[in-house]
């Protein structure tokens, strides 16, 4: 009697963990990049990516960042996703390839009212197929650096993983603006921001999960993975995998709800350069699954290109010399008095165009005004090194190193 019910146990905890496979494909850049077309789309678009991604942390006064109405510049840098999973919508079931991201928070998909070029190479929702359906009638708009994504907003069954979620606020995208789209290897974006970000779209998908019960506990991990095999890692709502990393996990608190916004101590580079330490704040951080690169303040980030030997190039990203990269200096970051550090080989983006082989730095410059301090990026350059936790009871974020078997999985 006591092993049946220690097996149900074992069942009902299974249940409870929602596994998501994750792949990685390559960006939208790197597709441009490969077809000889990356210069001329960013001198046409000249997009300030970053900017338009975190025009929420920007002082209230500027309200030129915001577009008004119920249209707001913030989502997720599309040029650079990497990562990708599935998710359904309807019944019977209607599947959709998403980003997976920690920078916004609405959930949208292409409609198939699309009038787009872009919509008519990807997956788009049929809502007269689906007998859960239920039309809203409210419209969003979204914009990006090309232009305005306009749609409807609708409720539909969603099924993640082995979870189904009642009565998901979601949006169907009848204008996705730029070719930039055409290019793009996912058919909407799945957002796991803070609620504070949702003005766009209504209760967020991790909201519903927790306000439905079907989790187990109100948190989701990343794994990630860059390793070219296209596996890209694993997503889980409502715990986390013990296999994948080592103990312990360094707990940070959450500065300001929205994004997983976090205090970073320092930025150092092997001893030579540090930022952030002349602050007695800090800078702060964003836990950023949709951004590809690691951002910092301008200044920083350039002194950090020149001492890693790092050229740039006409559009705005920094050459270096692939045999070098051993020799690279560690960057590390210091995050509630735990150090994380990157070597050459982590922080280096590998492509080949040609037949030969092109590096890349990792960093990118930006400017995000914010009253806590500097503001830095951390994108999949370094989710990809470690085990990161998004804990919504306790308001906090949750890093660790991977465990040997995580580093060589495929």
């Amino acid at each position: 009697m006591r092993t049946s019910l220690i097996l149900l146990a074992c069942v009902g905890f299974a249940q409870s963990l929602v596994r998501v496979p994750l792949s990685h494909l390559p960006s939208v850049r790197s597709r441009l990049r490969a077809a000889n077309q990356l210069d001329e789309f960013l001198r046409e678009h000249q997009p300030d990516f970053f900017s338009r991604r975190y025009a929420h942390c920007y002082p209230a006064a500027q309200h030129y960042l915001h577009m008004g109405g119920r249209s707001k510049e913030r989502l997720f840098n599309f040029m650079d996703a990497q990562f990708f999973g599935q998710i359904s919508l309807g019944k019977p079931e209607q599947n959709f390839t998403v980003v997976f991201d920690t920078g916004s928070t609405d959930l949208w998909v292409p409609s198939s009212y699309c009038v787009s070029q872009a919509c008519a190479m990807h997956n788009k929702f049929k809502a007269f197929e689906s007998s859960t359906y239920a039309h809203d009638g409210r419209v969003f708009g979204i914009h990006y650096g090309s232009g305005h994504l306009l749609g409807v907003m609708a409720r539909e069954e969603l099924k993640v993983g082995s979870v189904t979620v009642q009565n998901q606020v979601f949006g169907e995208a009848v204008y996705e603006p730029g070719f930039a789209f055409v290019l793009a290897q996912f058919d909407g974006v799945l957002g796991l921001g803070f609620p504070q970000l949702a003005e766009e779209l209504g209760s967020p998908v991790f909201d519903s999960m927790i306000a439905q019960g079907v989790l187990d506990e109100p948190i989701f991990s990343f794994y990630l993975r860059i390793n070219g095999s296209g596996f890209g890692g694993e997503l889980l709502f409502g715990g986390m995998d013990e296999t994948r990393f080592v103990s312990p996990i360094n707990w940070i608190p959450v500065t300001q709800k929205g994004y997983w916004q976090i205090r970073l101590d320092a930025v150092k580079v092997q001893g030579a350069l540090s930022f952030c330490y002349r602050s007695t704040k800090g800078c702060q951080a964003i836990v950023d699954t949709g951004t590809s690169l690691i951002g910092g303040p301008a200044r920083d980030v350039l002194l950090l290109q020149q001492f890693i030997g790092a050229t740039p190039t006409a559009v705005g990203e920094y050459l270096i010399d692939c045999v070098r990269i051993s020799s690279l200096p560690v960057v590390s970051f210091l995050i509630n008095n735990v150090e994380y550090p990157l070597t050459g080989e982590q922080y280096i983006r590998r492509e080949t165009l040609n037949n030969k082989e092109i590096c890349f730095s990792g960093f990118q410059s930006i400017d995000i005004p914010s009253p806590a301090g500097p503001v830095w990026i951390l994108g999949d350059v370094f989710l990809s090194q470690f085990y990161s936790i998004y804990d919504r009871g306790h308001n906090r974020v949750g890093l660790a190193h991977l465990s040997g078997r995580s580093q060589i999985s495929v």
